[in-house]
């Protein structure tokens, strides 16, 4: 086992993942202020899913003697207009599934760290499917339909 390389890995999404989290949650904060519930709603609870896989991959860097870092946060730019948002989000989300189905071609000689990665490469795969699912719906049943469900 490239023990290393795991520690690699695993510190790398969970850096990313906490970040990402934290944005789901202002985002989630910002939808509901504008009066959107349900995408609120959606989006903070989101930050809660997304924080167990951070303890997660902290839980298995402590396992294999790894010490956590913590990296801070980039800045991010926060949007108001929820389509904009699914938009974007699904950018980053196609982007990070496709960095997840990479680095496990790197982690199969770790079956712990390759299976907890494979099933957060399934739960990111989920939200990928529910942004695109989204944006059909909206371009099937229209922008202010579709908002209207998020109240």
């Amino acid at each position: 086992m490239d023990k290393q390389n795991s520690l690699k890995a695993l510190q790398f999404f969970a850096t990313g993942l906490a970040e990402g989290a934290y944005v789901h949650k202002l985002q989630g904060q910002i939808f509901n202020a504008l009066g959107f519930s349900k995408l609120g709603e959606k989006y903070i609870n989101h930050f809660s899913e997304e924080m167990g896989w951070v303890e997660k991959f902290v839980e298995r860097i402590l396992d294999l003697g790894g010490d956590i870092k913590f990296e801070g946060m980039k800045e991010r730019e926060l949007i108001k207009n929820p389509i904009d948002y699914i938009k974007a989000d699904l950018a980053i989300q196609e982007a990070g599934v496709e960095m997840l189905y990479k680095c496990m071609e790197t982690l199969t000689a770790d079956p712990t760290t390759y299976d907890i990665m494979k099933a957060y490469l399934a739960d990111e795969e989920e939200d990928l499917y529910w942004s695109q699912g989204a944006l059909d719906m909206i371009e099937c049943i229209g922008v202010q339909n579709w908002l209207a469900k998020q109240l």
